[in-house]
């Protein structure tokens, strides 16, 4: 049975953590490796984000529709995780109704009105984690899986433990987080599929 599973990196071109989203996403493009992946670039380049006037709550709102979806997360660590601050930049909570926004994608066409209107409710126990937020996507992402009680896994795109990545929110996981890669019997940097696959109750 394949499993959905969503994956929250990095997708910065240069110093992100596309090489270990690759290498998920390879496993779960094969025969053997039964897992189905969605990620972060993938919602964030998809029809939501082609509105013009998309903003970073539609985004985190479409974060939260297919984290609802998975059945689990995979966060991915680099050494610029925690200093990512992309989508906090909502005002809303903070401002009113009439402050200023930025589309995504957009910040040469300058600022427009908060498209909310009224009073933001504040979500109950069992709703999604609000997307009216000053978070940035990838707390978001980690506060959604949170709240729906989804299987987290969380790898640091490293060989080695590397705890000093964690972001403050993710404080009291450092016990939980592994190295994504290790050294085959040839001395080959490969990805940890084993931990992958017993992290996500395959063993």
């Amino acid at each position: 049975m394949r499993k959905r599973v969503y994956i929250s990196a990095d997708y910065a071109p240069n110093n992100g953590d596309q090489n270990v989203i690759d290498e998920l996403h390879k496993w779960g493009n094969d025969n053997l490796h039964k897992v189905d992946y969605c990620d972060t670039a993938q919602v964030a380049s998809g029809s939501v984000s082609k509105d013009s006037n998309c903003r970073p709550c539609d985004l985190k709102l479409e974060f939260n529709r297919q984290i609802n979806a998975s059945s689990a997360v995979i966060f991915v660590i680099g050494d610029k995780t925690a200093s990512r601050t992309a989508g906090n930049s909502c005002r809303r909570m903070t401002s009113g109704a009439y402050c200023s926004c930025t589309p995504y994608k957009q910040n040469a066409n300058g600022t427009t009105i908060c498209k909310v209107f009224g009073q933001p409710t504040h979500p109950g126990p069992n709703d999604d984690y609000g997307e009216i937020n000053s978070l940035s996507y990838l707390e978001h992402e980690f506060r959604q899986a949170q709240k729906k009680k989804k299987e987290i896994v969380i790898v640091y795109n490293s060989l080695y433990n590397q705890p000093n990545w964690l972001p403050s929110y993710m404080k009291g996981y450092e016990n939980y987080a592994q190295p994504f890669w290790t050294k085959n019997a040839w001395g080959n940097k490969v990805g940890n599929y084993a931990f992958i696959k017993l992290a996500l109750g395959y063993e």
